[in-house]
Parts: structure tokens; sequence; C-alpha cells
């Protein structure tokens, strides 16, 4: 493995424990995770809308985590996209909310954020540049344009 191979792994595992440990603890204790003051921001507690967060931290840990063990092009792609996708609209999200926080926590919070959309847009940039599809990839034909409904019993 390549030492940029091995980089877009590890960041790709750091991503999924840092997806799978929000999820968990969110899932497990709503409540707590509320508490925080990055979290509430004096806003009404919400059990449900924090499940839904836990659980799409599951589902995207889970498709990072895909990516990191099979380390498949469109798979590294489309995992580091969504997650680049998720954490800058989580970050502008933020910046609407900032006057309910004090400056030190404004600092840590936003600076976090911050590093959650560099990391995989980074790892994205790696992906670009160094990690080429596998030759097994490359061969597959592509998928049939004929609707299903139209094959035969056999799929073709």
């Amino acid at each position: 493995m390549t030492c940029p191979r091995s980089w877009v792994r590890t960041g790709l595992v750091a991503l999924t424990l840092l997806h799978l440990a929000l999820a968990i603890w969110i899932m497990l204790g709503p409540h707590s995770f509320y508490d925080l003051a990055w979290v509430n921001m004096n806003m009404a507690y919400n059990e449900h809308l924090l499940l839904d967060f836990g659980a799409m931290n599951l589902a995207l840990g889970l498709v990072l985590g895909t990516a990191a063990r099979t380390m498949d092009h469109r798979l590294l792609r489309t995992a580091l996209q969504g997650a680049v996708w998720f954490w800058a609209a989580h970050f502008v999200i933020h910046l609407r909310y900032l006057h309910a926080m004090t400056t030190g926590n404004t600092a840590l919070l936003m600076t976090a954020l911050g590093v959650t959309v560099v990391l995989p847009a980074a790892l994205l940039t790696l992906v670009r540049r160094t990690v080429q599809p596998t030759s097994s990839a490359a061969k597959q034909p592509e998928p049939s344009r004929t609707p299903l409904a139209k094959r035969g019993p056999n799929g073709s």
C-alpha cells in the first residue's frame, strides 16, 4: 500500500470512529449530548431530532467504514463527498446560531467543525490524485439499460 493510500485509510477510520462515537452517544444518551452548550444553544429539547441525527451518523459511519475496508475508488469518492457535504452544511448551520454561545465556545466549536470539513476534503483530494480505480472495477461492464421487466428469467 502506498503512503497516500494509508493516509486515506487512516483518515477514513478516524472519520468512521467519529461518526460511530457520535451515533452511539446520541442514541444511548440523547439528553447528555443535548446538554452540551454547542448542541442546545438555548433551544428546546427535541429527542426525535437528536435520535435522527444519531441514526444519520450511524449510517454515514457505516459507509465511511466500508470505504476504508474496501478502498473501492467509487465508494471512497462517494463516502468522502457525503462527509464533506454533511460537515460543510453543519458548519454553515452553526454559523446561524453563534449568538447563543460564549466567545470561547464559539472558537472551539467552529474550529472543531472546520476540521471536520477540511479532513474529508483533504482525503477526497488525495483519493482523486493517488487512488486509482481497481482493475476489477475498470473491467466491470456497464449496467444494462434494459428495464428489469423486459429482461428474461436469467436477468439478461
